[in-house]
Parts: C-alpha cells; structure tokens; sequence
C-alpha cells in the first residue's frame, strides 16, 4: 500500500497492535512519533509534525488511559490530556489536508444505566458512570469533534467505540491498569509466591465484554477501509461511531475463574466488596458493524493464555511497573 498513514500512540496496546495489522495487510509507510519526538499536547508541535509529512491518514489510538483507580485519582489528568491530544491531532490533520481519520474511542461513553446491550444511539441518553466521567466526557467530545470536522469541511473521519481491551502492550501496572492486567498480575504474582489467596475488587457480579486487541485492530483498519457509499449507508450525520465488540459477555468472577485456569493458580478467590464495581454491566449492541463485514474471531481463554505468554516474556519491563 503506498498511503501515507501516520499511528498517533504507536507504543500503547491499541496503537501498536494496529501498526502490526497494517503491516501485515501490506502498508509499507507508516509514520509514528515516539513522545521524545512529538509531544501530542503541544498544538505547535502536532501541526509541523502533519506540516512537514505528507499524511493520507491518520489512527488516532493515542490516549491517557487507566482503570477505576487511576481515574479517581488524576480526574483532571484525564479530561485534559484526552481533549487536547484528540483536537490538536483532529485540527492540524484538516489543517494539512488530510481526508480520512479513524479515532478510538471507549464503551464507557454510553450511560451508566444504558440499556444492555448498548446500542450506538445510546449516547448523551443519561448520567455517566460517576467512576471514568471526565475520561468519557473527552472521548465524546472527540465523536464529535470528528462528526463536526465531517459537517463543516466535508471531512471523512470515523469513530469507533471499542469494549473492553487486553492484550500485548496492555499496561499491567500494580495500581493503574484495567481489570484483566491487574488481575493477571495479581494471579501471576500469586503463584509465584506459593499463595493460596487471590483477593478481587468488588462483589464479582459485575459483567464485563473483553475483547482482544488484535481483534480490535483488524476492526480499525477495516472501519478505515471501508468504501464511502457502504460506510455512510450504514451510518448516519449525527450518529457516526461504530461499536466494536465480541457481543458476549462474563462476570467479573467468570473472568477471574478463568485467569485463575490460565496462571495455574490453585487457590481459592476472596472478593472485597469494599471496593467499587463501577458499571453493573457493559455489553456492546455490535449489529452495525457485523452489517458492515467483520466480526471478533479471538475468543477470551485463548486470547488471555496468548496474553499471558507474552507478559511473562516481559514482566520485567519497567512499563509493568
């Protein structure tokens, strides 16, 4: 492929697995940009980056992220670093002409109490889950930064809202990672230590969607490919986002049984009901994108056994924290 594609967030879980897909299918010029070389808050910075490259397109999978933890602790963080990756690079790739973009969304933009399975119409219909707001807060303000681009400049660019994420390059810090990390560490840890408890947040009734991030790859890049006429057909002016998800979901104590499978741990599960569950449940409507041709083909034991091979091929990484 002789397209110009610049991977915004190239190092996280998201933005790399898409590097490797668009590899695989034949890209040949892919751009990225370490942080050491463009700082994504830096407006100035961001439009001479898209200045001095001739970008066809743009995966805009950079972001600040993190679990429940993290979100209560750096709220302001969040928001702010989330809105002002998301404009800058939205802007300046306008600003230099650049037509097709794909931004990466979350699941966590729908309502706290949206009806299960949540369908891509169920935006601003209701309060937030109070845990991640200000995080969701920014993720919408960036579905509708790419539909207002769309309507003022006749701009093509995409939104896709993915579930839940794991996979290789997943952040398995001890206090800030999403649940399938944290767990995994805590497992791994466990068995290491010849433990016989695992304890885990919450009451375990909570359920959750999970899907790999390969899988959420090979949906980006087909989103990105699609022809216009299937894609708008299948879309609408002010409704632009598309789900991306397996369509099946777990409990949180299903999740931790089968982590429990996958690191060998033999012990028993204690869960702390001290600890918040977040969203009773979070299972995403996807019939608009199998409408559109693709469906998740990496299920969740093979997918978290692969992810677990990798992460004690890099546990000790100091990104592990």
């Amino acid at each position: 492929m002789q397209r110009t594609v610049f991977v915004a967030g190239h190092r996280g879980m998201v933005g790399s697995a898409i590097v490797r897909q668009l590899e695989a299918k034949g890209y040949s010029r892919i751009l990225t940009a370490a942080r050491e070389e463009l700082d994504l808050l830096d407006q100035e910075a961001v439009q001479h980056y898209f200045r001095a490259n001739e970008i066809d397109q743009v995966y805009l999978a950079a972001a600040k992220v993190g679990g429940i933890q993290a979100n209560n602790v750096y709220p302001a963080q969040f928001i702010y670093e989330n809105l002002m990756i998301e404009a800058n690079i939205v802007h300046a790739a306008h600003m230099s002409g650049v037509q097709k973009l794909l931004f990466l969304g979350s699941s966590c933009i729908y309502p706290k109490h949206a009806e299960q399975p949540m369908r891509e119409d169920a935006l601003l219909t209701g309060v937030l889950e109070p845990t991640n707001e200000p995080y969701a807060i920014a993720k919408i303000a960036g579905i509708k930064l790419c539909e207002s681009y769309n309507r003022q400049y006749g701009r093509d660019y995409r939104s896709v809202m993915p579930t839940n994420l794991y996979g290789p390059n997943d952040n398995f810090h001890r206090e800030n990672s999403h649940v399938i990390p944290a767990m995994m560490r805590r497992f791994h840890e466990a068995v290491l230590a010849g433990q016989d408890e695992v304890v885990i947040w919450g009451t375990g009734t909570p359920m959750r969607e999970f899907l790999h991030v390969d899988d959420m790859a090979a949906a980006s890049v087909h989103v990105m490919e699609l022809d216009d006429a299937v894609y708008q057909t299948n879309t609408q002016p002010m409704l632009s986002h598309i789900n991306v998800g397996t369509g099946v979901d777990c409990t949180i104590r299903e999740l931790a049984e089968t982590l429990a499978k996958v690191t060998d741990f033999k012990g028993t599960l204690r869960f702390d009901t001290t600890k918040p569950d977040g969203t009773p449940r979070k299972l995403m409507d996807v019939s608009r994108l199998a409408s559109l041709g693709w469906k998740a083909s990496i299920g969740l034991e093979s997918g978290l056994r692969s992810t677990y091979e990798w992460f004690k091929t890099h546990v000790d990484d100091a990104r592990l924290g």
